[in-house]
C-alpha cells in the first residue's frame, strides 16, 4: 500500500488563524453554552478574534478545545462541531482545494499544506488497487481531548471532501473507542462505524480520486497555490518549535548553549527536539546560525563594536571563526558589511 502523499507536518504544533476558535465560540453560544469561557482561556480579545490576519499558537486553540469539551465533550457535540468546518472555513487553502482538477489533486494539495488547516490529528492517505484509506494519527494529541478531536477532525475532513465532491461516500469506517450516539455517527458519515478497532480509519472507493471536481478552475487553483505557498513559508519560518528555540537562543545573546541545554529548557529530550525540528523543516544548527546572523548584523550596524567584540558577544572563541561563519551567511566579511551600512547611513537623502 503506497502513501498518496506525505503530510507536510508530523505534529499538531503549528500556528493557525483564528477562524477555528471563532467557529467554536459561536458553536458554544448557539448550544446555550457559556462561550465566554472559551475565549477566556486565550490571549485573544473579540476584536483580535475577528481579525483574519491574526495568527495564534496551536496551544491556544487546544485550550479552547479543552474548554469546550469540558462544557460538552460528548461524541454528538464533537461530530456536530466537525460538520461546521466547511471548505470556506479554511480561506485560501479551502478555495485551492475546491478549485483543484480532481479529488486526487485536492487531497495531495491538502496534505502538502496541511499546516494551513486547524486539525490536531495527522492524516495519512494510502492507496492500492481496491482501497483508498484515510487514517488519523492522534498519538501526539493530549489524551484528555483525543477522542473529541478525532471525531471533530474526521467529521471536518469528510464534510470538506463532500464540499469538493458531493457524491463522496465512505465504504467503511472504524474507531478505536467504544460506541456512543450512533445517530450522530450515521448523520455525519452516512454509515454505522465499527468500534474497538486498531486505528481511526475511513475507507473510500479509489475511483473517486479521478473524478473531476465541479468547481475546478486552473487559474484559480494556481493563484490560490501561490498564496498558500507564501503564507505557509512565513508560518513555518517564524513559529512553532522553531520559534521557541529561536527565543531561547536570543535570550542567550546568540551564544550556543548546546542542543541538550535548549531541549532541557523546553522540557524535551534532545532526541525529541531534533525530531520535531526536522518535522518543522529545520535543524538546531540552522537556527543557531540564523539567530547569530541576525544578532551579528544588528551589532555591526550600530557602528560601535569592533568585529572582535561582536565575535566575543556571540560566543566565538576566535574572531576568525566568526568572520568565516559571517562570510558563509552573507557572502561578505563583517568589516565589509559594516562599511556598507555605514555608507548607507551617511548618504544624503534621496541617493
Amino acid at each position: 500500500m503506497a502513501e498518496l502523499a506525505p503530510p507536510a507536518v508530523g505534529d499538531w504544533d503549528f500556528p493557525r488563524g483564528t477562524a477555528s476558535i471563532e467557529l467554536m465560540t459561536r458553536f458554544a453560544a448557539e448550544r446555550g453554552l457559556p462561550a465566554g469561557k472559551l475565549l477566556a482561556v486565550t490571549t485573544l480579545s473579540p476584536e483580535l478574534l475577528a481579525d483574519p490576519a491574526v495568527q495564534v499558537d496551536a496551544r491556544q486553540e487546544l485550550a479552547v478545545v479543552r474548554a469546550l469539551a469540558e462544557l460538552d465533550g460528548s461524541d454528538a457535540a464533537a461530530l456536530e462541531l466537525g460538520r461546521r468546518y466547511r471548505a470556506s472555513t479554511f480561506g485560501i487553502f479551502g478555495f485551492a482545494c475546491i478549485s483543484s482538477p480532481t479529488l486526487r489533486d485536492a487531497m495531495v494539495f491538502a496534505l502538502r499544506y496541511f499546516d494551513l488547516s486547524f486539525a490536531f490529528c495527522i492524516p495519512h492517505v494510502e492507496l492500492r488497487d481496491d482501497r483508498l484509506t484515510l487514517e488519523l494519527d492522534d498519538s501526539r494529541v493530549p489524551a484528555d481531548v483525543a477522542r473529541f478531536l478525532v471525531l471533530r477532525d474526521l467529521a471536518a475532513i469528510v464534510t470538506v471532501m463532500r464540499d469538493l465532491l458531493p457524491e463522496i461516500t465512505l465504504e467503511d469506517l472504524a474507531f478505536r473507542h467504544g460506541p456512543s450516539a450512533m445517530d450522530a455517527y450515521e448523520t455525519t458519515f452516512g454509515l454505522r462505524p465499527r468500534f474497538g478497532a486498531g486505528a481511526c480509519r475511513a475507507t473510500l472507493d479509489p475511483a473517486l480520486l479521478t473524478r473531476p471536481l465541479p468547481q475546478a478552475n486552473d487559474q484559480t487553483v494556481a493563484l490560490c497555490a501561490a498564496q498558500c505557498e507564501a503564507l505557509v513559508a512565513r508560518r513555518r519560518q517564524r513559529s512553532g518549535i522553531s520559534q521557541q528555540v529561536r527565543e531561547r537562543l536570543v535570550r542567550l545573546g546568540g551564544v550556543d548553549a548546546g542542543m541538550d541545554e535548549i531541549a532541557g529548557q523546553l522540557a524535551l529530550s534532545t532526541r525529541t527536539l531534533r525530531r520535531r525540528l526536522t518535522e518543522a523543516g529545520t535543524s538546531y544548527r540552522a537556527l543557531v546560525d540564523e539567530v547569530r546572523q541576525t544578532l551579528a548584523e544588528e551589532l555591526l550596524d550600530t557602528g560601535v563594536l569592533s568585529v572582535e567584540d561582536v565575535a566575543y558577544r556571540l560566543g566565538y572563541a576566535e574572531a576568525s571563526s566568526f568572520i568565516h561563519a559571517f562570510k558563509r551567511w552573507t557572502g561578505m566579511t563583517p568589516a565589509a558589511f559594516a562599511r556598507r551600512f555605514r555608507a548607507a547611513r551617511q548618504a544624503p537623502p534621496g541617493r
